[in-house]
């Protein structure tokens, strides 16, 4: 029985102060690389985020997430290389996920927060200073 093909993360945390064109060519050119050697997944545009500490004195960075099959390992070299070399990369990380990960979640800047189911919600209060029946009522000592 054959293993199915690991799935790669490509994370890109591009620079806010290039320009449009460039971060814009950056992706594209991650994304032909892949395509070209490989499969693409999964691609998220996160957009601009604070940064956990200061890069290069920048506070915030342009996140992408790429998620692909590497057809080769060629194409892991050659995007390691190539994302190494290039202007407006802040940070990148390749990682091999396991098996069994959860899908990432979606980060996108209008995705809308998880709601809370109704039984974790807070009873509404009672008019006129009442407890609501389902809260303990303590006895006077």
């Amino acid at each position: 029985m054959t293993l199915p093909a690991p799935i790669y993360d490509l994370m890109l945390l591009l620079d806010t102060q290039a320009e449009d064109a460039t971060r814009a060519k950056i992706v594209a050119d991650a994304r032909a690389a892949i395509e070209a050697q490989g499969e693409l997944v999964r691609y998220d545009e996160w957009g601009e985020r604070a940064l956990a500490y200061p890069i290069e004195r920048k506070p915030s960075a342009e996140y992408h997430l790429l998620q692909f099959h590497a057809g080769s390992p060629e194409l892991l070299a050659a995007l390691n290389r190539s994302l190494r070399i290039t202007d407006g990369i802040m940070r990148f990380r390749i990682i091999k996920l396991k098996p069994g990960v959860p899908e990432a979640p979606d980060m996108r800047s209008g995705a809308s927060a998880p709601r809370r189911a109704e039984s974790d919600a807070s009873p509404e209060p009672a008019p006129d200073g009442e407890v609501p029946a389902e809260l303990p009522v303590a006895e006077p000592a």
